[in-house]
């Protein structure tokens, strides 16, 4: 075989990799499609959605459930003094620059008292989140120490970092900020103000650059994607909310 067929050879086993993990990616993406909230029947939200909180949780879970909204079923979230996400996994997938997440949301009825800032205040009544698989080499020593001592004592998989897209009622629309409990989640605000009752909102974000955003100071490189998740917290101010979120739709564009 002579050099340039080599080389040729070559080059086609590392597309190799890249083609199957390109397919697996499309796999991922063709599964969270598949399983859309608009697509569901009223009622309970069907799997592989699933419903999670914190590790020893001792306050009640977020209430999730299917209702319709005109002719199409939508996510109802209430939270009552209560945390917890709807879960999809998404396997690990690496995400190319140019992924979009799309989304639309209402918020009928809005906490008191919350502020991001606060540890009292920590709250959100809609959220989206994006759980990657960050190398914990990537992080300050302090950084993981604490991450390994927290996965110890809750027996999870605590995602590494964490990007929390938030509707909030006091920071302005593009705040990026540190989750006051937690540098490994991050905050960033898409939406700011009180209820909107019967008005939706529709989210557009390129999830790389956000992710780079909220932490480039740690890596340069998007690491693997693990889950997407949806959710609404009221639990350190003890109050109400009450939101609606349509589906969830992660593009390569």
């Amino acid at each position: 075989m002579g050099m340039p067929a080599r080389i040729l050879w070559r080059s086609l086993l590392l597309l190799l990799p890249l083609q199957a993990l390109a397919q697996q990616t499309a796999a991922a993406l063709a599964a969270l499609a598949d399983h859309r909230f608009s697509r569901m029947t009223p009622g309970t939200v069907a799997a592989p959605w699933r419903r999670v909180g914190l590790p020893g949780q001792k306050v009640p879970l977020t209430q999730f459930a299917i209702t319709q909204e005109g002719t199409v079923p939508v996510l109802r979230i209430q939270a009552d003094a209560s945390y917890g996400n709807l879960l999809f996994d998404m396997a690990g997938h690496t995400l190319p620059a140019a992924a979009l997440l799309r989304w639309r949301w209402q918020l009928a009825e809005a906490p008191e008292g919350t502020d991001l800032r606060r540890k009292d205040g920590d709250d959100a009544p809609l959220k989206v989140c994006a759980l990657f698989d960050m190398p914990l080499q990537a992080m300050s020593f302090g950084e993981q120490t604490r991450l390994r001592v927290a996965r110890a004592m809750s027996g999870e998989a605590l995602p590494s970092a964490t990007l929390c897209y938030v509707w909030d009622r006091l920071l302005p629309v593009g705040t990026e900020l540190p989750n006051i409990f937690s540098a490994r989640v991050r905050y960033l605000v898409v939406s700011q103000g009180p209820a909107r009752p019967g008005q939706w909102l529709t989210i557009e974000r390129n999830l790389a650059s956000d992710f780079l955003r909220a932490f480039g100071h740690e890596t340069a490189v998007v690491p693997p994607l693990l889950a997407l998740a949806i959710g609404a917290d009221t639990d350190n101010t003890g109050s109400h909310s009450l939101g609606y979120a349509g589906d969830l739709d992660l593009s390569l564009r």
